[in-house]
């Protein structure tokens, strides 16, 4: 019972780039969603025009 206790925890590293359905792939996707949400708020912001008009898509 000893020898149970002195071994550590083993935990996932939450930051690591992992391909496929995985916690870090979900992680990392909610991030860049948020950096590109912010991104398009900043275009509409500094154009006064969305973005699809202002990628001339519209």
């Amino acid at each position: 019972m000893q020898d149970a206790q002195k071994m550590p925890a083993v935990t996932e590293d939450r930051n690591a780039w992992k391909f496929g359905f995985t916690p870090q792939a979900e992680l990392w996707n909610g991030r860049f969603a948020m950096i590109g949400f912010v991104a398009a708020l900043i275009t509409e912001l500094v154009t006064n025009q969305g973005v699809l008009h202002f990628l001339g898509l519209l």
